[in-house]
């Protein structure tokens, strides 16, 4: 067994902590071609390996955090003493482990979201604004002043919110990458340089009249009558485009009150526990959905005019040209102002909070962030049928 090399400078975490904070670490000799680093963080210190490849270079991986402030549990947290026996032991594999690129952990994010049934836009957001430079950077060296500066560039091109969604796929990409690999032992750069943009996520919030709603609808259907199903769908469901795309023929159900069993959206963490959920519609969406349905049950319900399924964004300029037809900004009266709208326009009519949320496919507390002012409005209104009535009351 190979003897424990000391160090009064690394021994203890008193005399680590006295060393000054520096990227570059203090190094003690395990044996040959291998070495110990302690690097000195602003919170607890890092341990590190160093190999030599015997070609006059070397390679450094983190292996733990020191127990500066925690108690060392042998795995994630060494003392000294654990530290050495964890890197003899790494380096007994004979060669370097692979180092991650942050283009890898995107790869890696992507099959991930696939076999989970998730959200490939997440990836491909981040990948077109990832420059070439940082996704060559290897995740246990890429620093947080290198990913806020990224973060940074991006706000000059795009809106907070749009910075705030990319950033934050990226983090999920790299908490994967550190949750399967044990030699990412600190996630501080990207918690920090990826920090998200306070109050970015202030929603717009375009919430038309029942009116302004039919008139979309009307324009819609003056283009195809298959556009037309689509903005029906969308503006009495409230459900997302993606989520519309998907039903298919066996989705119409033809009660008393007919419903759609609308696919559950691809947002949010892992497998979602209710696949499809009720959401009920009106007789007269219902029967124009029923000329549709002489079709097999599993074909697709709404498409476009050609047959095929409607695909991420080809309603967008199908819709920008109606909202402008109906005299409204494009910019600011998208698709999303259905589901706005039938959101409010449920809460208004005394719908409780948690039935809307469980029928659009988000959560209560989404709605009461975002929707508050419209709660508050409807609140008013039901405290006032309980205030005491003083009318009778004739002060001295």
């Amino acid at each position: 067994m190979a003897r424990s090399a000391r160090s009064a400078t690394l021994e203890t975490r008193s005399a680590r902590l006295r060393l000054p904070v520096a990227r570059k670490p203090v190094f003690v000799k395990l044996g040959p071609q291998l070495g110990l680093g302690y690097r000195r963080n602003q919170t607890a210190g890092t341990w590190v390996m160093r190999i030599a490849d015997g070609r006059r270079g070397n390679w450094i991986r983190a292996i733990g955090m020191a127990d500066d402030f925690e108690e060392a549990d042998g795995t994630n947290v060494l003392d000294f003493w654990q530290a050495q026996d964890k890197a003899r032991t790494l380096a007994r594999g004979g060669k370097p482990a692979e180092r991650v690129t942050i283009q890898q952990v995107l790869d890696r994010y992507e099959a991930d979201l696939r076999t989970r049934g998730g959200d490939l836009g997440n990836v491909s957001r981040v990948r077109s604004h990832m420059t070439d430079n940082l996704g060559r950077k290897q995740v246990d060296g890429v620093t947080a002043r290198e990913l806020r500066a990224w973060r940074d560039s991006l706000a000059k091109s795009v809106t907070p919110a749009t910075v705030n969604r990319t950033t934050t796929a990226l983090k999920a990409a790299l908490n994967l990458a550190a949750d399967h690999d044990e030699l990412i032992v600190s996630r501080r750069s990207w918690e920090i340089g990826l920090a998200s943009i306070p109050g970015a996520e202030r929603s717009r919030n375009v919430i038309l009249t029942d009116e302004q709603v039919r008139a979309l609808i009307a324009v819609a259907y003056q283009h195809s009558r298959e556009f037309g199903l689509l903005a029906e769908a969308a503006a009495i469901t409230g459900a997302r485009i993606s989520q519309l795309a998907r039903l298919t023929v066996e989705d119409l159900q033809k009660y008393s009150v007919p419903r759609l069993m609308v696919p559950a959206s691809r947002k949010g963490k892992g497998a979602k526990a209710v696949l499809r959920r009720p959401v009920a519609i009106s007789s007269a969406l219902a029967g124009r959905l029923s000329a549709l349905t002489g079709r097999p049950p599993g074909t697709t319900l709404l498409v476009k005019p050609s047959g095929a399924p409607w695909r991420k964004s080809d309603h967008s300029r199908l819709f920008a040209r109606a909202a402008k037809q109906c005299g409204f900004d494009p910019t600011e009266v998208t698709a999303y102002a259905l589901r706005h709208s039938s959101i409010v326009r449920q809460l208004l009519a005394g719908v409780p909070v948690r039935v809307v949320a469980a029928g659009h496919d988000t959560s209560v507390t989404m709605i009461e962030r975002t929707y508050s002012r419209y709660i508050g409005d409807h609140a008013d209104v039901l405290v006032s049928g309980a205030l005491l009535d003083t009318t009778s009351f004739k002060p001295r």
